[in-house]
């Protein structure tokens, strides 16, 4: 490890004196000899053309956009169920009769979910699928459901 210390050593000496001679000659020359210079002097001096081009390319690239976001809300028909129950009373007559009367009672149901053409379902009709699973009356009042029966989605009594 020595040898190569010393040897760089040596090498940086080298090349620092050979640099210093080269400049104390350079210097020494042009002052001695007035007939190199006479002589340079009476050639052309080159001329040097320097060409310099510049190309910058940018490229703007968009700013991302805002995200929309937009919010559906699906209501799903619930099992609402309105039944209006009508009864009749019949006023009996006062003159010499039995005074019964004929008491009938009348029930009509509204459904809740009804078809696209506004009827009533009934048991057996196929279901809409936004009708999976709900519960509603048939125009009669029975109570139906929608449910999965063989391949389809049917309604069935409840």
């Amino acid at each position: 490890m020595p040898n190569a210390l010393s040897r760089r050593k040596r090498i940086w000496i080298g090349g620092i004196a050979l640099f210093a001679f080269g400049a104390v000659g350079c210097t020494q020359s042009g002052q001695d000899d007035a007939a190199s210079t006479a002589a340079t002097s009476a050639a052309p001096a080159p001329t040097v053309t320097v060409t310099v081009t510049a190309t910058a390319t940018e490229t703007a690239t968009p700013a991302p956009a805002p995200t929309v976001t937009k919010t559906k809300t699906v209501k799903v028909p619930g099992p609402t169920v309105t039944a209006t129950v009508t009864r009749a009373t019949s006023s009996g007559s006062g003159s010499g009769g039995s005074g019964s009367g004929g008491g009938g009672t009348t029930a009509t149901s509204t459904c809740s979910i009804r078809s696209n053409a506004g009827n009533c379902y009934r048991a057996g009709q196929f279901c809409r699928n936004s009708d999976h699973g709900a519960l509603t009356t048939t125009a009669t009042g029975a109570r139906i459901k929608c449910g999965y029966s063989g391949s389809a989605w049917r309604w069935s009594y409840a």
